[in-house]
């Protein structure tokens, strides 16, 4: 009879919505259910940002978990003046995605990793490249960080113009134009190398 009790309870809260500063409020009042609330409609975005950057599953959980304690830990610095709560979580993920990767342990890993036994399968990796394999990431890098995260919204998460600008509350115009720009810069830079 408890364990329904809690089902119904359950149901009801998740059915909650919360704007953005009623839901930073409850956050920085410590609201558990408001956490909750937060991971459950934002953990997925995070993850697949985590994700690009590392593409190892269990690591991307782990720093999944990581961000999540900071923002509990943090979320009392967050200001609503300086931008939207999801740019700002976007970037703790983010942050910590390239801390994750260039630690000594992550690097470890990569060098420990096995040779696969089917050398041909090997072969093929070297014949088609991916966009990874030819420092198209570590060029994506070196934009702007407006540019930066739009081009990795766009181009490798799949998020439309519309939905960028929503998510980030900028002018869809705007947007196109630095998502332009960034693209001109990034053909720019590949020329010179």
């Amino acid at each position: 009879m408890e364990t329904q009790g809690f089902l119904f309870n359950h149901l009801l809260t998740s059915k909650t919505t919360y704007g953005e500063v009623e839901l930073v409020a409850l956050l920085q009042q410590r609201n558990n259910q408001a956490f909750t609330y937060l991971y459950d409609n934002y953990s997925g975005a995070l993850y697949g940002i985590i994700n690009q950057i590392v593409p190892d599953r269990e690591s991307a959980n782990d720093v999944l978990q990581e961000v999540f304690i900071n923002i509990w830990r943090k979320i009392g610095t967050y200001d609503l003046s300086k931008g939207r709560l999801f740019t700002w979580m976007l970037n703790i993920a983010r942050n910590a995605s390239i801390d994750k990767i260039r630690s000594k342990a992550w690097q470890n890993d990569l060098k420990n990793q096995s040779i696969p036994e089917d050398v041909n399968n090997l072969e093929s990796h070297l014949i088609r490249p991916n966009m990874d394999n030819l420092g198209f990431r570590k060029i994506v890098g070196r934009l702007r960080e407006e540019q930066r995260t739009l081009i990795e919204l766009s181009y490798f998460q799949g998020y439309t113009h519309e939905e960028i600008a929503k998510g980030l509350s900028i002018p869809l115009g705007t947007v196109k134009t630095r998502i332009r720009t960034a693209l001109l810069q990034l053909r720019s830079m590949m020329d010179q190398q």
